[in-house]
């Protein structure tokens, strides 16, 4: 167990789950028991049983709710469909170790890869390499900065979380008739690109109101480092009117910290689309007011798509006879309004 989920399970009575490698059965499955949802079969021709295909996975270490989730869903999917044999590797969170486990994928040929990167730019050559043996990569969330790397990405809209939590506070705000607001952005990891993207959509949204960010820190995707940045955020501004935060599992120190100051005069918006974070919202009881997603559903969509890539199939609702080479999926607002379409994607921070 990680020293951030133990922690995390410390503080807020969570759960830890440990995820193991492995051929998976086959047979239908119960539903995952970690907040991932079992996705609903689909009901085109498509998910008629066809040639028999092997799909390697590959993702970090789930010492973070939304990864995860990330894994449980993929696994789930892979359940739903007997032409498949789901091959994940252990999952970590070492560069060296998952390019070695990616490399074995390949040397045991295979049919379809889906990758989680722990960093697109240092696991392209070895998606390169499968590419290159002929086999097609699906490549999930964190993008491999070589086309050639991968036959399809799926992920989600980072600038697009920053638009929809943008409108949101902008909207609230100007509804209340605020000016001048002092509005709080605290991100997860200032360096990483799908960072720089969540604070550019964020800013780009809140000038359509004629509002900008008075602060931001970034908090590294943890509970503790969450708790730490809004400790210190709160003590700088004595008065705040909104506050986004870029991701639902470091939120939950965010949130703990705003109970402990005492503070309610502002409004909050998380990311992600956490099952906690949804709890808040439709308790009404604290600051979070809104969530906006980037769930991990997407890989259920990645292995869907790796299945069809497999079998030489397209999607059903498409004309093209292909699957396509990028999918990006939205950002959807998360309110007490309609929280309950949502609650069944939730995953546990």
């Amino acid at each position: 167990m990680s020293e951030n989920v133990a922690r995390r399970g410390f503080l807020f009575g969570g759960g830890a789950v440990l995820l193991t490698a492995g051929c998976t059965s086959n047979e239908p499955a119960a539903a995952p028991t970690t907040g991932a949802p079992q996705p609903a079969p689909a009901a085109s021709g498509n998910d008629q049983p066809g040639t028999k295909v092997v799909i390697g996975f590959s993702a970090p270490a789930a010492d973070h709710g939304w990864i995860a989730a990330i894994a449980k869903n993929a696994e789930a999917t892979a359940k739903q469909y007997s032409d498949i044999e789901f091959r994940p590797v252990e999952p970590t969170n070492d560069i060296n170790q998952q390019i070695s486990a990616v490399e074995s994928l390949i040397a045991a040929k295979v049919n379809v890869l889906v990758v989680l990167p722990n960093d697109g730019q240092q696991l392209n050559q070895v998606a390169l390499q499968a590419t290159e043996a002929g086999i097609p990569v699906v490549n999930l969330d964190r993008i491999f900065p070589d086309k050639l790397a991968y036959r399809t990405w799926v992920g989600g809209d980072n600038y697009g979380m920053g638009v929809s939590a943008g409108h949101y506070i902008g909207k609230q705000l100007q509804d209340k008739g605020v000016s001048n607001p002092v509005i709080v952005e605290i991100q997860g990891v200032a360096t990483l690109p799908l960072t720089q993207d969540r604070t550019k959509g964020f800013a780009d949204a809140l000038k359509t109101y004629g509002f900008s960010v008075t602060a931001k820190q970034d908090a590294a995707f943890t509970v503790e480092t969450g708790n730490e940045v809004a400790t210190s955020l709160l003590q700088a501004h004595s008065k705040i009117d909104a506050l986004w935060n870029h991701d639902d599992d470091q939120g939950v120190g965010v949130l703990a910290a705003i109970k402990e100051a005492g503070r309610n005069e502002f409004i909050m918006v998380g990311g992600a689309g956490s099952a906690n974070a949804m709890r808040e919202i439709e308790a009404g009881t604290s600051v979070l007011k809104a969530t906006v997603t980037y769930s991990p559903t997407m890989a259920s969509s990645a292995i869907k798509l790796a299945r069809l890539i497999a079998q030489g199939k397209g999607m059903s609702d498409l004309v093209e006879n292909q699957v396509p080479q990028s999918i990006t999926l939205a950002s959807e607002t998360i309110t007490a309004e309609n929280v309950a379409n949502y609650r069944a994607l939730g995953f546990e921070s």
